[in-house]
């Protein structure tokens, strides 16, 4: 009965999905509906897999200062299955709110900050026990650190001195330490301490009757006597007394100089009646985050004046009048609710009707071959072959399953419990992920952290890329070899995009060619203008060549057809010219076989 009664502030799991995993929330309201239904209001927390990349390694980041600092179990300590397990365990705080029914509720979990002087061991040796050290932001996507930490640790620890010992000298700065501001040991009493108080209290008023600012926002006598009594004006005059030495006649004539009373305000005084409104409504969405606060509501107020303004806040008649309304709004909500256990079965559920294996993902069209060659699958988490229940994982066209301990595990922290071949590899001090050529052969489930299935077999499931090669001329690997000087291969691979000079290419090997051989180098004619090339076809047509085409028969099979082509029109194998055709270099090629 208790375990199924959820009440305001717990952390419960919601489910939205019968295949994702739970979300978990913590309930703020439990409201009824004008349909009956009760809907619950509830704070968002999020898991690693719902945040992108670059904001898990900034946690990750975070992480590794936090424990450099704390002297608990450092996670280089921990086993891989221990650090893989550990990420599922880990949340993240938001500001975001959200109302969902109550009838979707699972089960309570417990979410707590993360205590730095405790072992982060103590979350796994917990059922539903989660962490939350870092506050998402899921519209402007960032990570911050929570306002309320436990400052608990070597670095929040006050340096004290050592104790001076007798007739030592205080070598401190003195100008740095305390300063006194009253003597209670004064020669004035009690009485005549109270008579000054009222006195500056009456000149406090009188000073905000002549103040024009001050008669509008207290147009009547008693607002201005009220504001007057506030601890402002007995500080100032506290101070001017002692500033005095406790003199009584001299203090007076300070509070009413020349140019008339002194008029001594705070910030309840300062601000106008719509920053007091903005606030209130910055103190309904935010609570005590002050940093907030100033940030989307009131950014030209100081820090230290919110809080200031916050603590007289609490002093008004304002502040009692909304804790009246809250406490009566609270009474009319409902303080705990009543959600009996889930016990319908679950879609991803693998079940035998008729002694025939069910459908995988839903897939009832697959063959029975298919089926019955899942029946011996293993867990894709554990890799265990026996289950009183199996539960389908993973998309369709995959036909993976977890048994009935995995699937709760998955529903409960969102990842498998074993960490799969892909994180192992990333988990490995050997193996380094800095190459980038085996960050570009990760499997995309690997890089962000959805498990990669293991089915057993030998072939990777990481799918590889097509190989091809270029095949270079025999005249591409000589002229390469004779013009080194004019190529300049290095240079020309830091520039691709920068085209070759051929032509100097061309000349310096017919150059070095009659140098060597001692006969010039036969270079290929320009190409001849268009004009001329249709005049020689209409002196000389060309003669189209009969073509006997011979039906295919049973008997004799087909004969392929062989395309000879020279060497003056080879083409690359991306039906481009080659190196040596483009640059008139194939006749080279005769004359070295001559």
């Amino acid at each position: 009965m208790a375990a199924n009664m959820y009440r305001v502030g717990d952390y419960v799991y919601f489910e939205n999905s019968s295949s994702n995993p739970y979300l978990i929330r913590r309930i703020e309201e439990l409201n009824k509906t004008a349909n009956g239904n009760v809907e619950a209001k509830v704070v968002c927390f999020y898991r690693r897999r719902d945040i992108s990349n670059s904001l898990i390694m900034l946690a990750d980041k975070h992480a590794k200062e936090v424990e450099e600092e704390s002297e608990t179990t450092n996670e280089a300590d921990l086993t891989d299955k221990q650090k893989h397990q550990l990420k599922h365990r880990e949340l993240f705080l938001s500001r975001q709110y959200e109302s969902l029914p109550a009838t979707h509720i699972r089960g309570k979990c417990s979410v707590a900050l993360l205590n730095e002087t405790e072992s982060v061991l103590s979350y796994l040796d917990k059922e539903d026990t989660f962490f939350y050290s870092l506050v998402y932001d899921p519209s402007l996507k960032t990570l911050l650190a929570d306002k309320g930490e436990i400052r608990v640790g070597p670095r929040y620890q006050a340096d004290v001195p050592d104790m001076l010992a007798e007739g030592e000298l205080d070598d401190r700065e003195q100008a740095k330490l305390e300063v006194k501001v009253w003597d209670p040991d004064s020669p004035l009493t009690d009485r005549q301490i109270d008579q000054f108080l009222v006195v500056a209290r009456a000149v406090g008023t009188f000073a905000r009757a002549l103040d024009c600012s001050s008669s509008v926002r207290q147009p009547s006598l008693h607002m201005s006597a009220a504001a007057a009594s506030r601890d402002i004006t007995l500080f100032h005059a506290m101070d001017t007394l002692h500033k005095h030495n406790y003199d009584l006649s001299s203090a007076i004539s300070v509070l009413v100089p020349l140019g008339g009373p002194v008029l001594c305000r705070d910030e309840m005084e300062e601000w106008s009646a719509s920053e007091a409104s903005l606030f209130e409504e910055a103190l309904e969405k935010y609570g005590k985050d002050f940093n907030d606060i100033r940030q989307d509501f009131l950014p030209w107020k100081s820090l230290t004046s919110i809080v200031e303004y916050y603590y007289m806040w609490k002093t008004t008649d304002r502040y009692v009048q909304q804790k009246r309304l809250k406490a009566a709004e609270a009474e009319s909500k409902l303080k705990q609710v009543y959600i009996p256990t889930y016990n319908k079965p679950n879609p991803n559920q693998l079940s035998s009707n008729n002694g025939k294996p069910g459908a995988v993902n839903g897939a009832m069209g697959a063959s029975y071959q298919t089926q019955t060659s899942l029946i011996g699958r293993a867990c894709e988490s554990c890799y265990a072959t026996q289950s009183h229940q199996w539960y389908s994982w993973g998309p369709p066209n995959m036909q993976c399953r977890l048994c009935a301990s995995c699937w709760i595990y998955w529903k409960k922290y969102g990842g498998l419990k074993m960490p799969t071949q892909s994180e192992e590899e990333k988990l490995s001090p050997c193996q380094t992920t800095e190459d980038p050529r085996i960050r570009t052969h990760m499997s995309r489930q690997a890089t962000q952290g959805t498990p990669v299935r293991n089915t057993g077999s030998p072939k990777s499931a990481v799918k590889t890329r097509q190989a091809f090669f270029l095949h270079t001329t025999c005249l591409t690997k000589l002229a390469r070899q004779v013009c080194k000087n004019t190529l300049r291969l290095r240079q020309a691979a830091r520039r691709p995009f920068v085209p070759i000079n051929c032509a100097a290419i061309r000349a310096e090997y017919a150059d070095r060619h009659c140098e060597i051989v001692g006969s010039p180098l036969k270079i290929k004619s320009t190409r001849k203008p268009l004009s001329c090339i249709i005049g020689y076809l209409e002196i000389h047509p060309a003669m189209k060549p009969n073509v006997v085409r011979s039906m295919p028969s049973l008997q004799t099979p087909t004969a392929k057809r062989m395309l000879a082509t020279p060497n003056h029109s080879s083409r690359s194998i991306l039906g481009k010219r080659n190196y040596s055709h483009h640059n008139g270099l194939e006749e080279r090629s005769c004359c070295i076989s001559d």
